[in-house]
């Protein structure tokens, strides 16, 4: 047994690194609104370490929204060359403006464009719409760089519990779940 989930994550992440062709920090991100309806999507890992699981949207999106009235999140990392998974449940902070637009200016300039012609999640009359926003965004931005739109965000997941879960013949499963106590993480296993 290990006692610090984020080494064992770290160690999980390289081999999927390596075993993975695409994505290997997909994951999926679920969400819910006050009255706990449920929401899933794929988001892609930015950062992460003991302070949480990060990922970047728009505020205004469908899960922005909902992680404004409801900040708690539950992760999913699915692994199929290594027959893992990694779930994470925990509360969702908001990461600060400095490292939101350190990681923005990381991004293609494409994408950068895309993030303000985009009103992510709202109804969209025609792709010829968006792509006239884009085409004015590239005009906007002409000879200049693209500085991050107010309302793109990160998010941290900051975990309360993670589960590493390892396939294994006849559905006989390997779960180990780490919970965070007021004394640390503490270590258990869970039944297939």
């Amino acid at each position: 047994m290990a006692d610090d989930p984020f080494a064992l994550f770290d160690a999980w992440f390289a081999e999927a690194k390596a075993a993975e062709s695409n994505d290997p920090n997909a994951m999926a991100l679920a969400t819910s609104t006050p009255e706990g309806v449920p929401s899933v999507r794929m988001v892609l890992l930015k950062g992460h370490g003991p302070q949480g699981f990060t990922f970047y949207t728009h505020a205004d999106s469908r899960k922005g929204e909902e992680l404004a009235a409801n900040p708690n999140a539950a992760l999913l990392f699915h692994w199929k060359a290594l027959r893992r998974q990694v779930r994470i449940d925990g509360s969702v902070e908001e990461v600060g403006a400095a490292e939101a637009d350190a990681y923005f200016a990381t991004r293609s300039r494409d994408s950068q464009l895309g993030a303000w012609a985009s009103d992510q999640s709202r109804p969209l009359d025609t792709r010829a719409t968006f792509e006239t926003r884009y085409a004015e965004m590239m005009d906007w931005f002409a000879g200049q760089d693209v500085t991050r739109p107010p309302r793109w965000v990160g998010f941290r997941v900051v975990p309360q519990q993670i589960e590493f879960w390892t396939d294994r013949a006849h559905r006989l499963h390997d779960r180990r779940l780490f919970t965070l106590t007021a004394d640390g993480w503490t270590e258990g296993l869970l039944y297939p």
